[in-house]
Order: structure tokens, then sequence, then C-alpha cells
């Protein structure tokens, strides 16, 4: 059986994630670009709990989940260009860009290869190892293609009113830097939690 969260513990992390949407809503530079950010946690999180009871996540993943969700919000409210721990990182390392979007799309694919990686060993034949890691790898990038799709139609539809969505910031190869972070961390992660969540798939 599986090793989810317990009901207490599953009610914090959504009180986690709820509040983190009505603090960085209410205080939002753009509530428009803030939308466009978060909508991706309206969607996720009655998902996750309204499928429990059929479909319990392991700990980990709800975890990642909500670290995602925090990662996304505080991007959203501020917009990526302009977070203030981006800003400080940057003086901190004289960068010339507020690198926030670059750790989110980061986590882009850290949270996104455990969620495949859970689903992919539930509920299909596959097996832990080097050809599902691959396959998961490969999902990672195609749904960070997707994003990258997302911010090409939102840039042409809204055209300079995009411009805090797609947060360039003048980089002109900043698209083929979001889906290489993305890899990094679909895979980092991989290396990092596969014994932990094979141990929680099998509920020890």
């Amino acid at each position: 059986m599986v090793r989810g969260v317990g009901r207490v513990e599953g009610a914090l992390l959504t009180v986690v994630v709820l509040t983190a949407l009505v603090v960085t809503g209410i205080q939002a530079k753009s509530p428009g670009t803030w939308l466009l950010e978060v909508v991706w946690v309206l969607i996720g999180l009655p998902l996750v709990v309204a499928l429990r009871g059929r479909f319990p996540l392991t700990r980990l993943l709800c975890w990642l989940l909500v670290l995602h969700a925090i990662v996304l919000c505080y991007g959203g409210q501020y917009t990526y260009a302009e977070t203030p721990i981006g800003e400080w990182v940057q003086g901190w390392l004289g960068t010339q860009r507020n690198n926030y979007d670059r750790f989110a799309h980061f986590v882009q694919g850290f949270v996104p290869a455990i969620a495949v990686r859970e689903v992919l060993l539930r509920r299909t034949p596959l097996r832990p190892g080097g050809w599902t890691s691959f396959l998961i790898v490969c999902v990672c990038l195609a749904i960070a293609a997707c994003f990258e799709f997302v911010e090409w139609f939102s840039a042409l539809l809204a055209g300079s009113g995009a411009d805090d969505f797609l947060a360039t910031q003048g980089d002109v190869w900043d698209t083929q830097w979001d889906m290489f972070l993305c890899l990094c961390g679909a895979v980092v992660s991989l290396l990092i939690w596969r014994r932990v969540h094979d141990r929680q798939l099998a509920g020890r």
C-alpha cells in the first residue's frame, strides 16, 4: 500500500497552499499575470483533494507539489523578473538578470519528474529502471515545451502586455534555458528521490 500523508498532515499542506494563494493573490503586482502563473495550482489542488480516496499520492510527492505551488505563487505575485529573492541573489552573484525564473523552471522538472514516475509505476506495467527514467525525463521535457507554447501564444495574443508573464528579460535564449533547466531538474530529482519514492510506493 502506498505510504501517503495522514488526514492532519494533508489538511496542513492544503492550508499552506491556500494561504499562499490568498496572500500572493492579494498582494499581486499584476493580478492577470498572477492568475496565469497560478492557474496550475488552482486546477491541481482540487484535483488532488478529489482523487485522494481513489489515488492517494505518496508523502514525498505531496510535499514536492506544495513546494511547486509556493514557487509558482511567489513568482506570480511579483512577476518572475522582479522577485525580491531573485534580486537579492542577483546582487549577491553580480548577474545581469533576476534568475528566479531559472530556479522555477528547474523546479518545473524537479517536481513533475516524481509525479510522472508515480503515475507510470502505479498505472502502467513499467518498473523502476533506466528506460522508465528516460521516459520520465522525456515527459518532463514535453511538459516544458508545452509551457513554452503557452508563453508563445500569450505573446501573440497580448503583445507587449505579456512581457511580465514571459519574463525573458531580453534573453534571446530564454526558451532554451527554460527547457534545459527543466531537464536538469528532472534528472536531479530522479537521482535524489528514486529510492525514497520506491519505499513509499511500497508502503515502507
